[in-house]
């Protein structure tokens, strides 16, 4: 997995964290965030790279920062610009 890949799956990681321990489904973070419930599914898992926007949404519905979904993610020194985009 590259580090690209391997960030967006941590960033769905911690938004699945945070929904999970506000004790909301995906169902009802999508009618709140007005967002397609696979939408949010597929975030959730890493197989979709958010936009900024995006995380805006879900924050709100969240009632968190967006910054709260990076918590925890750390990119390796060695790792160049280039193994993230």
């Amino acid at each position: 997995m590259n580090g690209r890949d391997e960030f967006i799956k941590k960033l769905g990681n911690n938004i699945r964290k945070i929904r999970m321990d506000r004790n909301l489904s995906v169902e009802k973070l999508s009618l709140e965030s007005g967002m397609a419930y696979s939408q949010i599914s597929r975030i959730e898992l890493g197989k979709r790279n958010p936009t900024a926007f995006t995380l805006y949404k879900i924050s709100n519905s969240l009632n968190c920062s967006p910054t709260d979904f990076f918590d925890g993610i750390h990119v390796p020194q060695n790792n160049s610009i280039s193994d993230i985009n």
